[in-house]
């Protein structure tokens, strides 16, 4: 039976390409293209609807791929934008350290200079120190004065080999013999005691001149003074902000306000007592 309808399917197709356009098989095929048609536009028009939303599904999908793409190149150069601020803001600030150096105020200082990152700043209000990253390897010692390119900072109150804790001019323990640039009135400056990172200073006779807006910066060593201080000379501290006085008490009440901002501090320079330690081979 199936080599019956294989010899007749050959004999067919032979007669179909021997045939004339004209012919009876080519007049059938035609015949019968002309009455599928309606059903194979039917068709088309019943599958269209189908390979539209096939066609929007898959631009859908491409289309949240770019966007999670593009979120993903977005982060990626946003991180590398703030990372370039981050380094261009620390190389200004080192830049700015390292010409502080060199100012007429820290000459005496100047070789042996240790300029360190802060490792760790206050976590409260009773905490007023800060960890850097530089210790006795580099020539620090305890006692050595700690500032910025705006003034005074504090003093090292502890020395490790490669690190350093600084307790600062707000601590209620700190205290410096400074002076009125303008008036040359002595006194020491101690922290307010408050919330706020406010200085006076203490001690100043009433018969000494202070003035509101007057710069306040360290006396530093004053031999047979009644006030000695561990600090260089001609740091500044702070800026006059008020001035009073009572009938009781002796000594003028000077607030000052420090030019160093304690909350934020990243690198710090050490006005190293000593040089560098040889590193051993």
């Amino acid at each position: 039976m199936v080599g019956l309808l294989v010899l007749a399917s050959l004999v067919m197709i032979t007669v179909y390409f021997r045939e004339s356009p004209n012919g009876t098989l080519h007049g059938f095929q035609s015949a019968g293209s002309t009455a599928l048609r309606p059903f194979e536009v039917a068709a088309n028009r019943i599958a269209r609807p189908f390979h539209d939303a096939y066609n929007w599904t898959a631009d859908v999908f491409h289309a949240k791929q770019e966007n999670e793409q593009l979120k993903e190149e977005n982060a990626r150069l946003r991180q590398q934008v703030v990372l370039a601020a981050t380094g261009a803001q620390e190389a200004a600030a080192l830049q700015k350290l390292l010409k502080l150096k060199r100012a007429s105020a820290y000459q005496d200082y100047a070789k042996t200079a240790v300029t360190a990152e802060v490792l760790s700043n206050p976590v409260g209000q009773f905490d007023q120190t800060i960890v850097i990253a530089a210790g006795s390897s580099s020539g620090i010692r305890v006692h050595d004065a700690v500032v910025t390119k705006r003034g005074l900072v504090g003093q090292v109150t502890k020395v490790l080999h490669d690190t350093a804790l600084v307790t600062l001019l707000t601590d209620k323990e700190s205290n410096v013999t400074a002076k009125d640039h303008q008036t040359t009135a002595i006194g020491v400056v101690r922290h307010s005691q408050g919330p706020e990172d406010l200085l006076f200073l203490d001690r100043v006779l009433k018969n000494k001149r202070v003035n509101e807006g007057d710069t306040v910066i360290t006396a530093g060593q004053m031999s047979g003074h009644r006030l000695s201080s561990f600090y260089p000379r001609n740091i500044p501290i702070g800026r006059v902000t008020r001035v009073g006085q009572t009938d009781v008490d002796p000594f003028q009440d000077v607030q000052v306000m420090p030019f160093v901002d304690f909350s934020s501090l990243q690198y710090v320079v050490v006005l190293a007592s000593h040089k560098p330690r040889p590193q051993m081979p």
